[in-house]
């Protein structure tokens, strides 16, 4: 329906959407279980520490799953949901996202001491604060109480997820459709300090960046040519560290060097230098000491609320690959 021209109506439109918002969000509390399930958030910690000691892959698995659920459709784990014309099929999760028997494990575990109680969608955003956690990185207080969703979808999902090839002003806007603030988008970008990447990713940098040029020139050149030893033309399996400067993940803020000097794998990654108020955000994060760790927690809150189901929306599903 078209808002009225009317400014009283208008106001009065806005102050509702504001209204139900500020409810939504006053429903998620990180005390939410204490009385329903007290041990349903330790027995996430501990499965989730559990697999993670056996692959420690896992941790930005577990994260990365948690990001992509939030930006389609909101935080209410629809992206576990099964069905080929689901989010798990998206251009940008299909053959990519790992984890979904993480989840499965956890879910049973919960379930087993607390049946009914516990939703996916906040499964989710304790595996990935416990995932980071796990890795040496920030623990911070997740706000709880979210539900599931029941509907899933591969073309939101391919018209949510922001590409790892999308330029600063595409990335803002996504992030800001959200609710999100340069800010977020920079910090949040720093989950990139760990995990993998397809070489598939990097064919266009490397060997096709334009009709003129071969080889993106904002890659720095000693770095073009490590890259180009790991993804061969043409190669679109191989795994590569999204941090190549290390040999084992850490949860640093290393990655903010990569970014300034050239050796951030995407081309989103470089793009956040390519803005004032993003390069300004970049170097605060490559500081010394680094408030990165921080500002990770207080952007992976903000993002943990993003339309968000609670009260009797949606539902609590018994198993977070199907719905009810």
């Amino acid at each position: 329906m078209a808002w009225n021209s009317t400014p009283s109506k208008w106001l009065l439109g806005l102050f509702l959407v504001l209204a139900v918002v500020a409810v939504s969000e006053a429903q998620l509390v990180d005390t939410f279980y204490k009385l329903k399930c007290p041990g349903g958030p330790a027995k996430v910690t501990q499965t989730v520490r559990s697999w993670i000691a056996k692959d420690r892959t896992l941790a930005p698995a577990l994260l990365r799953l948690h990001f992509h659920d939030c930006f389609v459709r909101g935080c209410d784990a629809s992206v576990l949901l099964d069905g080929t014309s689901g989010e798990k099929f998206a251009a940008g999760n299909e053959n990519s996202l790992r984890g979904f028997n993480v989840i499965d494990d956890i879910k049973a575990k919960v379930e087993a001491i607390c049946p009914g109680v516990v939703s996916c969608a906040d499964i989710l955003a304790l595996a990935a604060r416990d995932a980071v956690v796990a890795i040496g990185g920030t623990n911070y207080t997740v706000p709880l109480g979210r539900r599931d969703g029941i509907v899933t979808s591969k073309a939101e999902a391919d018209a949510n997820l922001p590409s790892f090839a999308a330029n600063f002003n595409t990335l803002k806007s996504v992030f800001a459709s959200k609710g999100l603030s340069v800010t977020d988008l920079v910090v949040l970008s720093g989950s990139h300090t760990v995990g993998f990447a397809h070489c598939a990713v990097m064919q266009s940098r490397l060997y096709n960046f334009n009709s003129s040029v071969k080889t993106d020139p904002a890659l720095d050149p000693t770095f073009v040519l490590t890259l180009k030893n790991l993804c061969k033309q043409g190669d679109t399996t191989t795994l590569i560290k999204m941090d190549l400067s290390k040999s084992v993940d850490t949860w640093d803020p290393n990655y903010y060097t990569n970014v300034i000097r050239g050796r951030a794998l995407f081309t989103s990654d470089d793009q956040l230098k390519r803005n004032s108020a993003g390069l300004s955000v970049v170097q605060s994060m490559n500081q010394s000491p680094s408030p990165f760790n921080k500002a990770f927690g207080a952007s992976m809150i903000k993002m943990g609320r993003i339309g968000v189901l609670t009260g009797t929306s949606g539902q609590i599903r018994k198993k977070c690959n199907v719905k009810n």
